[in-house]
């Protein structure tokens, strides 16, 4: 009885132990399909994290900047130092890890900031630049640049079309001539051969620098306006000063001492005449 009872009670249940066995397996398809995407849409917040905060120092497949060429770079590195990289580079150069230190001395003794990444960012991006293996250099080519230009734009002469403030009002440069411009910024003569066309990622949104990253995150140069300023410092690339400022330089130097020299000598004559005209005066007096 106890059997007949039990089969008949299995019988009656069977397709509710189907349905959650159907319901169980559809679960495990769709958690299975998702773990699938979820490789893609991380490289793809990778992406966007690299456009902002990456970019401007490093390309995928489009040589070096201010720092290196990332193409690859999953390959050539263990995943686990790469992760630690990017998280603390300051920490990794404090250390002294002898590939940070050389990547340092490799590329002008210019430190990668820390970028302040969460882990999930670090991840993310890593996640990123698996995917860039064979990337290839981009499909537009690159702007073509006007010195003459370039020169009015660092001047001031021509302003910036997102109103970003000139060059000049922080920093100098042999190519402008005179006696250059600002002082708050490194001098730029020479710029050029360090960084090379690296040297534009500084007025940018993701600039190594904190104090010109907020300001042109917001007004940020047009890519004609980065050709041209790159023509300027390549066209001004030189390594002092050239010989017409320095002969304004000497001449200013020369004019200014005679001016002093020419104040000082009549200063000290009409010293010597106040004091000789009482002297001359008495001597008369006792020789009359």
């Amino acid at each position: 009885m106890t059997r007949k009872t039990g089969a008949r009670t299995w019988r009656s249940s069977r397709p509710a132990v189907l349905l959650v066995l159907l319901v169980v397996l559809s679960l495990a398809v769709g958690l299975g399909q998702v773990l699938a995407v979820s490789p893609s849409q991380t490289a793809d917040e990778g992406k966007e994290i690299f456009q902002s905060s990456c970019a401007s120092c490093h390309t995928v497949g489009e040589g070096d900047l201010v720092g290196p060429d990332l193409e690859g770079v999953t390959t050539r590195r263990d995943s686990d130092w790469l992760t630690r990289w990017i998280s603390a580079p300051d920490v990794m150069l404090d250390e002294g890890d002898p590939i940070a230190t050389e990547l340092l001395e490799k590329y002008n003794n210019v430190p990668m900031p820390n970028l302040g990444l969460t882990e999930a960012e670090v991840s993310s991006l890593v996640a990123f630049l698996e995917t860039q293996q064979t990337a290839g250099p981009s499909a537009e080519p690159p702007e073509e640049g006007d010195a003459s230009a370039g020169k009015n734009l660092f001047t001031g002469a021509t302003r910036l079309t997102n109103g970003g403030p000139s060059c000049r009002a922080c920093h100098s440069s042999a190519g402008i001539g005179g006696l250059g411009g600002g002082k708050l910024g490194p001098d730029l003569t020479g710029a050029y051969a360090k960084y090379g066309d690296g040297l534009i990622a500084w007025p940018s949104a993701g600039s190594p620098s904190l104090t010109m990253r907020p300001v042109f995150e917001s007004k940020p140069l047009t890519p004609q306006e980065e050709a041209d300023l790159l023509a300027f410092f390549e066209s001004a690339d030189v390594t002092q000063r050239p010989t017409d400022v320095i002969g304004l330089l000497i001449g200013l130097s020369v004019a200014g001492t005679v001016v002093m020299m020419g104040l000082a000598a009549l200063v000290w004559r009409r010293r010597l005449t106040k004091v000789r005209g009482p002297m001359v005066t008495s001597q008369d007096s006792d020789d009359s």
